[in-house]
């Protein structure tokens, strides 16, 4: 048995030329991942659009139905800072399912990881930084409408705050989220997460890491979740143009390593999304993200899942 990726072509919508959000990189990393034999073909699973009723256990209909339609106000599509289009839509809904995938495989097989995910700027009602519809709590309700989860971690190490999973479950016990985030940094008003870890601008990987091992296991010790949900962004890099910490690869692939073996040795499955990542060389954005795969291929192969 090898690590499940989920993967599917409809990642890749594309957008009006010039406009800059990395489309791209899903694409280029599914590519890496197999030309660097970290995974084989037969290792991805592919996810299925998700009936709309499931998007609507987070977001409001109105709100799912305005943007499916691109009928979205003006100010609201603004916001998310994305433009409408068919094919990113459709986009859109095909990675919550892949989501979703990711969490049902992580049940089955211990640890499973999306090649995409981690929109965690979305709120019920609208979306915000690049973030449309909220992934990671809609898997969240879909698992535990299914009956197959009651209580779930997210940890979330994304350089910017989960604000919109902060709200979504600001007032839900059986979702505990976790968000260690740079402090001066998008987004400008932050949500209350049940544990927020705010970063100095500039911090480096041993500092990361040390702050990192202060509240993981505890949290896992306390609150010994059904699944967690792991977002791997790659945005607190020193080379990341909306970062503002000082991670480099290296401590990227060590933090990984840490969350992962963390998780899988005090028996919690884990599932993965790639969470954020902003750089113009678009090949050391994609090896950043492969680190999160290469680690989880590592972590499931050393504890024979």
């Amino acid at each position: 048995m090898e690590l499940p990726i989920i993967y599917h072509s409809d990642y890749v919508a594309p957008l009006p030329d010039g406009h800059r959000f990395p489309m791209a990189k899903f694409q280029k990393l599914y590519e890496l991942l197999l030309n660097d034999g970290v995974a084989q073909i037969e290792q991805f699973h592919t996810p299925t659009r998700p009936p709309q009723e499931l998007i609507e256990l987070v977001h409001t209909p109105e709100y799912v139905q305005a943007y499916c339609e691109g009928t979205l106000e003006p100010k609201v599509q603004r916001r998310i800072g994305l433009p409408w289009s068919p094919a990113l839509a459709n986009r859109t809904c095909v990675a919550v399912g892949g989501t979703i995938l990711t969490a049902q495989l992580a049940l089955s097989q211990g640890l499973a990881c999306n090649t995409a995910g981690g929109t965690h700027h979305a709120f019920p009602s609208y979306g915000s930084g690049f973030c449309i519809f909220n992934d990671l709590a809609i898997a969240c309700r879909v698992l535990q409408k299914m009956g197959l989860v009651r209580k779930i971690l997210i940890v979330d190490l994304d350089v910017h705050q989960g604000d919109g999973t902060a709200f979504i479950f600001q007032d839900d016990e059986s979702v505990f989220t976790f968000s260690m985030h740079c402090e001066v940094n998008f987004p400008g008003t932050k949500q209350t997460s049940d544990l927020d870890v705010s970063l100095p601008i500039g911090m480096e990987d041993d500092a990361y890491l040390q702050t990192l091992a202060k509240y993981l296991p505890d949290l896992l010790s306390d609150i010994k979740p059904d699944l967690i949900f792991y977002d791997a962004g790659v945005d607190p890099h020193i080379g990341d143009r909306l970062g503002k910490l000082a991670l480099t690869d290296t401590g990227l692939f060590r933090r990984e390593m840490q969350v992962l073996s963390t998780c899988i040795n005090a028996g919690y499955p884990v599932a993965c999304v790639i969470g954020g990542g902003y750089a113009d060389d678009m090949e050391s954005l994609v090896w950043r993200h492969s680190l999160l795969h290469r680690a989880a291929s590592q972590v499931f192969r050393q504890y024979k899942l």
